[in-house]
């Protein structure tokens, strides 16, 4: 692969939207890419739509894990290796399935990822900043929200 020129054309997208993604695992990915010559890597992670086929709503607590997961894999890579994290929202759970999740349904982990991933982690002020920006008066992050 280092001899093809490929890892000076491209950079590898790694993506796992599971909550509990294997942090080590990841980080020893990112190493063999490294080997290869990939200088760069993006990580996927989502905010909704990666849970289930017939899934409404979305679970918040899920991707915050996910996105704080993906945190820890960023922690313990060289720091010169991550290009960026596409944070991703499906629509549909694959391309044969009616759409799930939608997106305002989705906009509490919307902010709560995209707060987590700003702040590098996720607190007690951090959700009372979302709840303040949304204007909700209690966040839900392990029940779905009404």
């Amino acid at each position: 692969l280092s001899e093809s020129g490929v890892p000076q054309l491209v950079q590898p997208m790694i993506w796992d939207y599971a909550a509990d993604i294997n942090v080590e695992s990841k980080v020893q990915l990112i190493e063999k890419y490294r080997r290869c010559g990939f200088s760069k890597v993006w990580f996927a992670s989502a905010f909704k739509g990666a849970t289930g086929v017939n899934q409404s709503l979305t679970p918040v607590g899920h991707h915050l894990r996910n996105q704080l997961a993906w945190l820890q894999v960023a922690s313990r890579s060289p720091a010169d290796v991550l290009e960026g994290i596409a944070l991703t929202g499906w629509q549909r759970y694959d391309h044969f399935s009616v759409l799930c999740e939608l997106l305002p349904v989705a906009i509490p982990s919307l902010a709560v990822c995209l707060q987590a991933l700003k702040n590098g982690g996720y607190s007690e002020n951090i959700k009372e900043n979302v709840e303040k920006l949304l204007g909700m008066p209690n966040l839900e992050i392990d029940n779905f929200m009404r």
